[in-house]
C-alpha cells in the first residue's frame, strides 16, 4: 500500500471546482501503520472536502496540530464531532493566545479552543516534549529546532500574550510530521515559522535519512528574494525530490520554486502524493 498523503484544504482551488478552498491547510495521511491529520484548517469545510474526497475522517488514530494558529487549528470543533479516539498531538506553548500587532492594536490569530474543550470532549491530548518522537511506525513528529540560518527570522509583528504582557512569538510551539518511505522522508510542513532550513536540517540531523519530499507551507511570503534564492538552493543542493509547497509561501518564493523544474508542483486543495 502506498504512502498516500491528500491535501484536504490549502489557499488554491484544484481542478476539482467542488472542493472549498480557505486560507489555511490540512493534510490526510495513510501509511501502513496509521491514519493521520496533520492541520485542520481553519474551519469545518475538511469534513466536506473528505467526504467529497471518499475519505473517512471518523477512523483516525492520530492528529497534529502544527501550531496555535486559527488557519491550522480551526478545523478541530467539526473534526472532534465525527472523529472520537484521535489522540491530539501540539508542541510546547500551543494554547498561549497568539496576536499580530498592528500598531496601536492587536488582532487575535490562535485557536478557538483551550484545553478545557478536549477535556470536555475526552480528546486525549499531549504535549511534545522532545525533539523526536514516533507516533506510529514510520511516523515521526519533530519540534525545537535550532536556528541556524540567519535569513530566517520571524517577523516581530507576530506576538504571544504571556505572563499579562505581549511577547515575540518564537513559535517554540511549532512541529512538523516526517513520514518513511521507500524512496525517502516525506515531510509536511505548517507554516515553518521557524525557518524552512532550519528545519529541513533538524529532520536529516535526527533522523539521518535523505529527504524525498517537502510538502507545506515554508513562510517564504516575508522572505527577501536574497532568501528566497536560497531557500531554492538549498532544496536543489539537498536533492529533495518533490516539493510541493503553498499556503504561506507568497507569489514571488512560488514563482522562484518553479524553477526546480519537474520536482515543483503547487500543492492546492485536492493535491494527492501517493508514494511506493
Amino acid at each position: 500500500m502506498p504512502l498516500t498523503v491528500t491535501t484536504l484544504i490549502e489557499n488554491s482551488p484544484g481542478e476539482h471546482k467542488g472542493l472549498s478552498s480557505e486560507h489555511g491547510i490540512s493534510f490526510h495521511v495513510v501509511t501502513d501503520h496509521a491514519r493521520l491529520l496533520f492541520d485542520a484548517g481553519q474551519s469545518g469545510a475538511i469534513l466536506d472536502n473528505a467526504a467529497r474526497l471518499r475519505i473517512d475522517l471518523s477512523g483516525l488514530d492520530h492528529v497534529v496540530l502544527s501550531h496555535g494558529h486559527y488557519d491550522h487549528s480551526g478545523g478541530l470543533r467539526a473534526l472532534a464531532q465525527v472523529a472520537r479516539r484521535f489522540t491530539l498531538t501540539v508542541g510546547p506553548g500551543f494554547f498561549a493566545p497568539k496576536y499580530a500587532d498592528r500598531g496601536c492594536a492587536w488582532e487575535y490569530l490562535g485557536n478557538d479552543f483551550a484545553e478545557s474543550f478536549l477535556q470536555e470532549r475526552g480528546i486525549p491530548w499531549t504535549c511534545l516534549d522532545e525533539p523526536v518522537r514516533e507516533l506510529a511506525p514510520g511516523v515521526h513528529v519533530l519540534s525545537g529546532f535550532p536556528r541556524r540560518h540567519p535569513d530566517e527570522t520571524v517577523n516581530p509583528r507576530f506576538k504571544v500574550l504571556a505572563d499579562g504582557a505581549m511577547q515575540p512569538d518564537a513559535f517554540a510551539d511549532e512541529v512538523l510530521v516526517a513520514l518513511d518511505s521507500p524512496r525517502g522522508l516525506v515531510v509536511l510542513l505548517g507554516c515553518s515559522h521557524p525557518g524552512v532550513k532550519n528545519m529541513l536540517d533538524a529532520v536529516q540531523e535526527r533522523l539521518r535519512r535523505p529527504i524525498y519530499a517537502v510538502l507545506g507551507g515554508t513562510h517564504l511570503v516575508e522572505a527577501d528574494r536574497p532568501g528566497i534564492k536560497t531557500t531554492r538552493a538549498y532544496l536543489q543542493e539537498h536533492d529533495i525530490r518533490v516539493v510541493g509547497v503553498s499556503h504561506c509561501t507568497g507569489d514571488h518564493a512560488m514563482e522562484d520554486l518553479r524553477g526546480l523544474g519537474n520536482r515543483f508542483f503547487h500543492n492546492r486543495t485536492g493535491s494527492v502524493l501517493f508514494v511506493s
